[in-house]
C-alpha cells in the first residue's frame, strides 16, 4: 500500500523554500553548482537550478553524478562533466531520499578531488536512518519510518513521494 507524503505542489513549495536557503546561505558565492545523483537527485538538482537562475544573478551550473548505488566502490564514479569545470565552486550535492547517507557518502568522495569553495547537501526527503556520517544542509521533508518501510519519489505524470 503506498501512503503519499508529498504531493505535487507540496514538491514544488519543498524545492522552493531550498532555493531560497541556498541563496540566503551562498548569496556571495559567484558561481553555485548543482550536483544530482543520477535519476531522481538529478532530476531535483535541474529543478533547483532552474529555481536558483529566477531568483538571483548567480552563475549556476547543474552536473550529474553517478554512483553504483548496491555496490559504490564495484565500479568508477563518474560526472557528466570534467572535474576541473567544478573547482572553486559551492558544490551542492543532491538526491532524493537520504536513508543510510551510503550513496551520498562515496558521491562526496569524489567531490573531495576538487578544490571547492564549500560543499553542500540536499534531499527532499531524509529518513534519518544513518550508517555514515553524512548531515543534509537542506531538507524538504524530515520523515519518521522503520526500516522495513521504503520512501520513493517519481517524476512520472506528477512529481510525488510516497511511503511504501
Amino acid at each position: 500500500m503506498k501512503t503519499t507524503v508529498l504531493n505535487a505542489r507540496q514538491i514544488e513549495q519543498k524545492l522552493d523554500r531550498i532555493a531560497y536557503e541556498i541563496l540566503e546561505n551562498n548569496f556571495d558565492s559567484p558561481t553555485i553548482c548543482f550536483i544530482g545523483i543520477h535519476g531522481n537527485g538529478n532530476k531535483i538538482a535541474e529543478a533547483l537550478a532552474e529555481r536558483m537562475q529566477r531568483i538571483s544573478n548567480i552563475t549556476i551550473n547543474t552536473i550529474s553524478i553517478r554512483v553504483n548505488k548496491t555496490n559504490p566502490l564495484g565500479e568508477a564514479i563518474t560526472l557528466s562533466k570534467d572535474i576541473e569545470e567544478m573547482s572553486h565552486q559551492t558544490l551542492v550535492l543532491v538526491d532524493d531520499v537520504m536513508n543510510s547517507g551510503r550513496t551520498m557518502q562515496y558521491a562526496l568522495r569524489k567531490l573531495l578531488e576538487i578544490p571547492t569553495e564549500r560543499i553542500k547537501t540536499v534531499a527532499l526527503v531524509d529518513r534519518k536512518h544513518r550508517k555514515y556520517p553524512i548531515r543534509v544542509d537542506y531538507v524538504g521533508l524530515t520523515l519518521s519510518t522503520t526500516l522495513q518501510d521504503r520512501v520513493e519519489v517519481t517524476f512520472e505524470d506528477a512529481p510525488l513521494a510516497y511511503l511504501v
